[in-house]
């Protein structure tokens, strides 16, 4: 079976090292063995049915190889490592992404569709990632009817809201509408009954008038002198259902595009011409033209469309869409941005760089709905548990950040952690695609330095939160001690096993919790013990008293001092002993004065040094009287 694909590979003009894909064949070939797939059949079975899917977008080596052991790190076969070393960075890359995309699902979801569907897109560094997902996905619904009903309406769930939007918004329409047609008959089985009974009235009531327009309209081109290639369509299930719905129609026939023809030509002026003509031998509708050509879609795409009634025999009531374009418009409609991959005339350099704009490209752009307001999601990256659960992360994330992601008890037994199967560092920067493990003591154990460590607020919050938790008894301790010492030198009673006489601070009842955090800021340092006890409203008396206390000790201290000296003019002013000479202490000295500057009276030994430093023009006299 590989030699044939090897074989069908080369076919496709797409250039290959036949040694070194064979050697992929050769290792998932081993490692796959006879294990299944959930689809039914083997896992090398799907692998090679995938890269048959991937064929027509000329897939380049890496990507085939990729495609190919996509499955190994599932069936444990293969590290990245060894991945790495076997066949280079490139591929595991590519292996690793696809991997994860394997895992975006809507069932348990947490984020919101719009959400999942802009991750499939941010978390493919390399647009190859995304095509191969989207194939495997697409060959899996080959085997919708075999599996059991649970398990299909929940591949086709993710089919028709992911999968199926993010081929549209990559503008791989052949992909597009493939999926949808595999999965809108198993999500929405009466619908796509009731469309398929007034398809074939319809069918009944113009029997092949599809070929007859084409034919009818080949000949008039030709008669114009306008090569022109042109094929029919008659729209998807699934789109009439999306239509009918949006614009509240009872009938396929009230759809202005069930129909269509597509002419393609050599350039943009014959796209014009045959416009032009096309106006000619049929009734425009008002309203339904569009130049996709001036003014491409997001995606690149580009055409002219415009609906016509009463075109080859059609009665009045039906319309037919006439869509024109190049052969590199089609070829890119068919293929989105797949279509400017050309393997072929370009070096793996050239297709990396146009990889990396085209994903810029993809995220700078609107949803995959259009709507301007929804955040991208092109800073985060995207990492896996062993069990294969999505763990989102901001880029530059470390294993420890994961940890407290998955849940905040490992991060904080968090002893080691192992990246794709290697023990890594604690500041390891995460990548996408990475398969995380931590390790875990059977306690917590963490340490102040993981602050250091952590990229996310919220991770630190949770160690910050935790270490608080540890030493609180022991600052409240501190604290208590603190306060008691304060009370024994005021002769208070010390603090209570319930800290009654903390009850009331600032006007304000405090619970015991609260009461503790006061302790614990006081056994940090963040507040002094006096600065608390005046504040406390059970002791607000004592301090009051000792207040009044200490205004009639000065009160007093100033009238003895009134009564012992003489002042300059006989006015009233607050005197003070200077500490530098200490005059009081001999009376019988003379003494002098200055005025400081809060306005009292400094007494000096007329000898003192200090006094000579002062200001002459501050200088009063003063005497013992």
């Amino acid at each position: 079976m590989a030699q044939v694909n090897i074989l069908s590979l080369a076919q496709s003009g797409t250039e290959y090292n036949r040694e070194r894909v064979e050697h992929a064949f050769s290792l998932a070939r081993d490692a796959y063995g006879e294990t299944m797939h959930w689809t039914g059949i083997t896992v090398m079975e799907h692998v090679l049915g995938t890269l048959e899917e991937l064929q027509p977008f000329e897939p380049d080596e890496d990507t085939v190889i990729a495609c190919i052991l996509h499955h190994m790190l599932e069936q444990k076969a293969m590290t990245l490592l060894e991945l790495e070393q076997q066949f280079g960075s490139k591929v595991r890359e590519l292996v690793s992404g696809i991997h994860l995309l394997g895992h975006v699902t809507l069932e348990g979801r947490r984020r919101s569709i719009e959400d999942l569907r802009i991750m499939l897109l941010s978390v493919s560094d390399d647009i190859r990632i995304l095509f191969v997902a989207l194939c495997d996905r697409a060959y899996c619904l080959q085997f919708v009817q075999k599996l059991e009903h649970a398990r299909a309406k929940r591949l086709c769930q993710d089919v028709l809201q992911l999968f199926a939007p993010v081929a549209a918004r990559l503008g791989i329409y052949s992909l597009k509408h493939r999926l949808e047609d595999g999965a809108f008959p198993v999500i929405h089985p009466i619908d796509s009954e009731l469309i398929s009974e007034q398809l074939h009235h319809i069918h009944a009531e113009y029997p092949e008038y599809l070929e007859r327009a084409q034919a009818a309209l080949e000949q008039f081109l030709q008669e114009q002198q306008i090569e022109a290639t042109v094929h029919f369509r008659e729209k998807q299930a699934y789109s009439i259902f999306q239509k009918m719905h949006s614009k509240s129609l009872s009938s396929i026939t009230d759809i202005y595009d069930l129909f269509a023809l597509r002419v393609i030509v050599h350039s943009e002026e014959d796209c014009y011409r045959v416009l032009g003509l096309l106006h000619r031998i049929g009734r425009p509708l008002a309203n339904r033209f569009k130049d996709y050509i001036a003014f491409p879609k997001p995606n690149g795409y580009q055409s002219l469309h415009t609906t016509l009634a009463g075109f080859a025999g059609l009665h009045a009531g039906c319309f037919v869409e006439v869509q024109i374009r190049t052969e590199s418009m089609h070829r890119e409609a068919q293929f989105g941005i797949a279509a400017h991959w050309s393997y072929k005339e370009h070096g793996a350099t050239a297709r990396a760089m146009e990889n990396v704009q085209l994903h810029s490209m993809l995220l700078s752009q609107e949803s995959v709905n259009g709507d301007d307001d929804v955040p991208t999601l092109v800073d985060h990256i995207f990492v896996l548990t062993p069990r294969g659960d999505i763990i989102e992360l901001p880029e530059g994330a470390t294993p420890l950040d994961f940890a407290f992601q998955v849940h905040t008890d490992l991060g904080l037994s968090f002893r080691s952690a192992r990246v794709n199967g290697s023990i890594v560092p604690l500041d390891y920067a995460l990548e996408n695609g990475d398969v995380v493990e931590i390790q875990k003591h059977a306690s917590p154990q963490p340490s102040s330095q993981w602050m250091q460590v952590l990229k996310m607020a919220s991770s630190k919050s949770r160690l910050r939160r935790f270490l608080y938790t540890q030493d609180r008894p022991k600052l409240i301790a501190m604290g208590k001690e603190l306060i008691n010492a304060e009370l024994k030198k005021r002769n208070l009673p010390p603090l209570t096993t319930d800290l009654s006489i903390m009850k009331v601070c600032d006007g304000e009842a405090l619970t015991l919790h609260q009461r503790e955090d006061i302790l614990m800021k006081i056994g940090q340092g963040a507040e002094r013990p006096s600065s608390l006890l005046p504040r406390l409203e059970v002791l607000q008396p004592v301090f009051a008293l000792v207040e009044d206390s200490k205004k009639a000790e000065h009160h007093n201290r100033l009238q003895r001092k009134d009564a012992l000296i003489g002042i300059e003019g006989g006015v009233a002013m607050p005197l003070r002993y200077a500490k530098c000479c200490s005059p009081q202490e001999s009376p019988q000295e003379q003494i002098v004065g200055n005025i400081n500057r809060f306005g009292e009276v400094m007494i000096h030994r007329h000898r003192c040094r200090m006094y000579k430093n002062t200001n002459p023009e501050r200088r009063i006299s003063v005497w013992w009287k």
